[in-house]
C-alpha cells in the first residue's frame, strides 16, 4: 500500500560521477551552487505534493546545473520534512525517472503530439515523472496523472498542464508490456537489432549495451545474460553496510540495524529500511555504507599473501574513502601502517573522515597527492598498493542515475590513458614481492583487462617483471559462496550475478 494507494520503494544513489581526471567534480561545488539553484523554488510556499516537488527539482537541478541527484535530493527532502514514505516515494520517483528515462522518452514521443525536442525541457521533466508513475509504480492511474497535472499547474503554467493531461492519459491507455512492445518494435522495426531493441526497452544507451555485451563474453559469461544485467541496473541498489573489523562486528551491526548479511562478504550486512545516517555504529566512523562489491575486492586484496614483509600499504586513489576505512581496520588488526592518498583536497577531508575511528597507529598519513607521481617519489616504498581507479563507473549505473546519459565513448580515451599511468605508478610504488590490486567500478573491457595487459607490457619494457596473480582462490577464501568462472584469473562482479555493482579486481605480483 502506498499513499495514493501504493508506493514505490525508494532507492539510494552512490558515488557521485568522476570527471575526466577521474575524481569527482566537487561535492563542494554539488552541495554549493548546484544545490542552491535548487534551494529556490524551495522557498516557496505550494499547495502541491511535496514529494513530487522535490523529485521535480532534482530532475531540474540535474539537468541544469549537472548536479548529482543523490546529493541534490535529500538536503531536499530535510529542507522540506519529507519523511518515511513520502521520503521513499520521492527517491523512487526521482531515480527511477532518471535511471528509465530513455525508456520514457520513447513512449512520450509516440504519446505526445510534438517530437519531444520541441517540448520544453522542464514540461518534458513533469512528463517523465507522470511515466514513471504509471509505467514504473504501483500508483493508481487517477492519482499519477492527476497529481502530475497539478506538479505542472503550479511549476510550469495552466497550458502546459493541459498538454500534461492529455499525453499521460494517452500514455495511461496502454499497459507497461505493451508500450515496451511497441518501442522496441520502433527501435528495431525489422527484429535484427537486438541491441537497439534492448537500449530503449531497458533504457541504456546502444554504445553501453555494446561494451556491456561485449563485457560479459570478455570476462568468461554469456551474452545471453544481457538483457538480466541491463534490467539489474534499472532496480534500486541495496542499502549495504561494512562492518568495519575490529571496530565493530556484524553482529553487533545487526543489532543495532536489524540488517542481515549480505551473503558474500563476511563484513557486509543488508538494511531492510530507514536512514543509515542514524545507526550509532554509522554515525561512530565503526561501520558504514558501502557497497558489497567494492568490500569483497577490499578484502581480497588485503588477503593476497606477498613475499616478505607486509607492514606499510598504499591507497592510491583513496577518495572518498570507504575502501581506505575497511583497510585501515585491517591494517590494524595486523600490525601495518596505512597512507592514504587522493588528489583533490575535498575529498583527502572525506577520507580522513572515514578513518576516524581506525586506531591511529594504523594510518600514517592521509595526503593530497597525484597518484600518477608517486611510483617515482617513492619507488618500492611499499609492500601493498590499492588503484581503484577512476572509470566511467559503468559497473554502478543503478546507483548513479543520471552518469548512463552522460558519459560517452570518448571518455573511455581519457580515463584509460589516466588509468594506465596510475597503474604504472602503482606497479613503481610496490616492491619486488609486494602486491598490487587494480580496482575499477566499471566492466568495461577498456577500462579493465586491456589496462592491465599495457601496464604489464610497459612494465616489462622498462625492465621491470611483474605477474598476474589469481585472484580466484582469494575472493573463494573471502567469500565461500562465490563461484569462479572458469579459465579467468581475474574477478568480474555483476549486479545481476552477485547483487553487487560490477565491480572488477586485477591482482598483480611485481617480482
Amino acid at each position: 500500500m502506498n499513499r495514493d494507494e501504493t508506493r514505490g520503494r525508494g532507492g539510494r544513489g552512490g558515488e557521485a560521477r568522476r570527471d575526466a581526471r577521474g575524481r569527482q567534480r566537487g561535492e563542494a561545488r554539488v552541495e554549493g551552487r548546484a544545490a542552491r539553484t535548487t534551494a529556490a523554488p524551495a522557498q516557496r510556499a505550494r499547495a502541491g505534493d511535496p514529494a513530487r516537488g522535490a523529485a521535480y527539482d532534482t530532475l531540474r537541478a540535474v539537468a541544469g546545473s549537472d548536479a548529482y541527484a543523490n546529493l541534490v535530493l535529500p538536503p531536499l527532502l530535510r529542507e522540506r520534512r519529507v519523511v518515511g514514505r513520502d521520503a521513499a516515494f520521492a527517491t523512487e520517483l526521482a531515480y527511477g525517472t532518471l535511471r528509465l528515462q530513455g525508456r520514457y522518452d520513447a513512449v512520450l514521443a509516440q504519446a505526445a503530439s510534438r517530437p519531444l525536442d520541441q517540448v520544453d525541457p522542464p514540461v518534458l521533466d513533469v512528463l517523465r515523472l507522470g511515466a514513471h508513475q504509471l509505467l514504473g509504480m504501483r500508483v493508481a492511474t487517477h492519482a499519477a496523472v492527476s497529481e502530475t497535472v497539478g506538479l505542472a499547474r503550479e511549476r510550469v503554467g495552466a497550458g502546459a498542464a493541459q498538454f500534461v493531461n492529455a499525453v499521460l492519459r494517452r500514455v495511461s491507455e496502454r499497459s507497461l508490456e505493451e508500450w515496451l512492445t511497441r518501442i522496441g518494435d520502433a527501435a528495431d522495426p525489422q527484429g535484427d537489432d537486438p541491441v537497439a531493441r534492448l537500449a530503449v526497452v531497458e533504457s541504456h544507451p546502444a554504445w553501453v549495451v555494446r561494451a556491456m555485451r561485449e563485457s560479459l563474453v570478455g570476462s568468461g559469461r554469456s551474452a545471453d545474460e544481457l538483457g538480466s544485467l541491463l534490467a539489474a541496473d534499472n532496480a534500486a541498489p541495496r542499502v549495504t553496510l561494512v562492518a568495519r573489523p575490529g571496530l565493530v562486528s556484524p553482529e553487533e551491526l545487526a543489532e543495532q540495524t536489524g540488517a542481515r548479511p549480505a551473503g558474500l562478504a563476511s563484513t557486509a550486512l543488508v538494511m531492510a529500511g530507514g536512514d543509515p545516517g542514524d545507526v550509532p555504529a554509522v554515525r561512530d566512523g565503526l561501520a558504514g555504507v558501502q557497497d558489497e562489491g567494492s568490500q569483497l575486492v577490499t578484502l581480497a586484496f588485503a588477503a593476497v599473501p606477498v613475499e616478505g614483509k607486509d607492514e606499510r600499504w598504499l591507497d592510491l586513489c583513496a577518495g572518498p574513502g570507504g575502501k581506505a576505512a575497511l583497510l585501515g581496520a585491517l591494517a590494524a588488526q595486523r600490525g601495518a601502517r596505512l597512507v592514504a592518498n587522493e588528489v583533490q583536497p575535498h575529498r583527502t577531508r572525506l577520507v580522513a573522515q572515514a578513518l576516524r575511528a581506525v586506531p591511529r597507529a594504523a594510518v600514517e598519513e592521509v595526503r593530497t597527492g597525484d597518484g600518477r607521481l608517486v611510483g617515482d617519489q617513492e619507488p618500492g616504498a611499499y609492500d601493498r598498493v590499492l588503484l581503484d581507479a577512476p572509470c566511467t563507473g559503468l559497473g554502478a549505473l543503478r546507483r548513479r542515475p543520471e552518469s548512463r546519459w552522460r558519459r560517452t565513448p570518448a571518455d573511455l580515451a581519457t580515463l584509460s590513458a589516466l588509468q594506465r599511468e596510475l597503474l604504472a605508478s602503482a606497479i613503481a610504488a610496490v616492491r619486488p614481492g609486494g602486491v598490487v590490486g587494480y580496482v575499477t567500478c566499471s566492466p568495461h573491457l577498456a577500462e579493465t583487462q586491456l589496462v592491465v595487459l599495457d601496464a604489464v607490457r610497459a612494465a616489462a619494457r622498462a625492465g621491470t617483471s611483474v605477474e598476474v596473480v589469481d585472484a580466484t582462490p582469494v575472493v573463494a577464501q573471502v567469500a565461500p559462496s562465490w563461484e569462479p568462472v572458469a579459465g579467468r584469473t581475474d574477478v568480474q562482479l555483476w549486479p545481476h550475478v552477485h547483487g553487487t555493482d560490477a565491480m572488477h579486481l586485477t591482482l598483480l605480483r611485481r617480482a
